[in-house]
C-alpha cells in the first residue's frame, strides 16, 4: 500500500471535521492534548470508531462482523490494500443510518495515509491496540444476548478489549511524549486499563435499555445495575489516580483526561439517581454542563485538590452506593 501524501493538510482536515461529526465528547477532549499527541491520538479513534461502527451493526450477523473486523485489521496492518475492507463493508452496511460513520469508512485510505505519517513505535502502539479490539470484538460478536455476559470476569475482559487496551494506548503514547510521566506510571500500569474501563461502563450503563431494546446486553448475567455501579465508582477511582500520576506541567494531557473522567462521574451519578431509567438521552449531560466541566478543567488541570474535590462532590451517591453493599 502506497503510505505516502499527496495533501496531508487535506488529510489532516478532514481528520479534524469527521472527528467532530462523529463525537461530540472527543472533538472536546483531543484537541485540548499537545499538537505532536492530538494528530495520534485522534487517528487512533477514528480507527477504533470504524470498529466499533461494525460492532454496533445491528443489520449484521455475528459471522459478518468477525469476517469485516478481520478485513478491518488485515487493511490496518497493511495485508492487504483499502478497497478490499471498504467496498465489502459499505456494501453490508447500506441501510446503516449514521452517514457520517459511513463516510468515515468510506474515507478509511484518508485514516491510514495520516496512520502512516507516524513514527514507527507510534504506528506499533496503534496496530497493537486495534489488533486486541478487532480481535477482542470477533470474539465477542457470538456472545451477543440479552441475558447478558457470562459473568463479571467476561465482562471485565469486554470492557479491557473496547476501551482497557485503549487506556494502555493513550499510556504508551504519553510516555513517548512525556518521559517524566512515564517514570510515575511505571508500575501503576494497570490504572490506565481502570481508566478506559471506567468510560466503557459508563457507556455501557448509559447505554443498557437501547441495547437491550435490540436483544443484547453487555452486563454480566445475574449482576444489579447498583452492583455494576459500584464497580464502576471503584474504576473512576483508579482512573483519578492515574491522572494524578500525569505531571502537573503537562495540562493538556491532563484536562484531555480529566474531562473524559468527569463527564463520566457525573453521568454515572445520574443513573445511580434514576436506576430505573428506560431512555438513554435521559442520562446525557445538557451541553451547558458541558461546557461548564470544560472551563472547570482549566482551573482545576493543574491543581490536585480542586480534582480530588470534584470527585468526592460529584459522586455521592455513588458513594452511597459503594458503602451500603459493604
Amino acid at each position: 500500500m502506497n503510505s505516502s501524501i499527496e495533501n496531508p493538510s487535506t488529510d489532516l482536515a478532514y481528520q479534524k471535521a469527521i472527528l467532530g461529526s462523529v463525537s461530540r465528547t472527543f472533538a472536546l477532549t483531543i484537541p485540548l492534548l499537545p499538537p505532536p499527541i492530538e494528530i495520534v491520538v485522534g487517528n487512533t479513534y477514528l480507527l477504533c470508531r470504524i470498529a466499533d461502527t461494525i460492532e454496533d451493526a445491528a443489520a449484521l450477523s455475528p459471522i459478518e462482523k468477525q469476517d469485516l473486523s478481520k478485513l478491518f485489521l488485515d487493511v490496518v496492518l497493511g495485508a492487504i490494500p483499502a478497497a478490499s475492507f471498504v467496498t465489502p463493508c459499505l456494501n453490508a452496511l447500506r441501510g446503516h443510518s449514521n452517514i457520517d460513520e459511513l463516510d468515515l469508512i468510506a474515507h478509511t485510505p484518508t485514516v491510514l495515509r495520516i496512520l502512516h505519517t507516524f513514527p514507527s513505535r507510534d504506528r506499533a502502539a496503534i496496530s497493537r491496540c486495534v489488533s486486541i479490539m478487532s480481535k477482542g470484538m470477533s470474539h465477542f460478536h457470538n456472545r451477543q444476548t440479552q441475558e447478558g455476559l457470562k459473568d463479571l470476569a467476561e465482562f471485565e475482559e469486554y470492557c479491557y478489549v473496547v476501551a482497557g487496551v485503549v487506556g494502555e494506548l493513550l499510556t504508551t503514547i504519553f510516555g513517548y511524549y512525556s518521559p517524566e510521566f512515564a517514570e510515575h506510571i511505571g508500575g501503576h500500569e494497570k490504572l490506565a486499563i481502570e481508566f478506559g474501563q471506567a468510560l466503557q461502563m459508563t457507556n455501557i450503563l448509559k447505554d443498557s435499555p437501547e441495547d437491550y431494546a435490540r436483544g443484547v446486553s453487555w452486563s454480566p448475567a445475574q449482576m444489579s445495575q447498583a452492583e455494576l455501579l459500584k464497580i464502576a465508582y471503584e474504576k473512576l477511582q483508579g482512573s483519578l489516580s492515574y491522572i494524578l500520576l500525569i505531571p502537573k506541567n503537562e495540562i493538556g494531557m491532563r484536562r484531555f483526561c480529566l474531562l473524559a473522567f468527569g463527564l463520566a462521574v457525573m453521568t454515572l451519578e445520574k443513573i445511580a439517581a434514576n436506576q430505573e431509567f428506560s431512555n438513554k438521552a435521559k442520562m446525557k449531560l445538557s451541553r451547558n454542563t458541558v461546557w461548564i466541566f470544560y472551563g472547570f478543567t482549566k482551573l482545576a488541570a493543574s491543581n490536585d485538590f480542586l480534582m480530588k474535590s470534584f470527585f468526592y462532590t460529584a459522586s455521592g451517591r455513588l458513594r452511597k452506593l459503594t458503602t451500603a453493599s459493604r
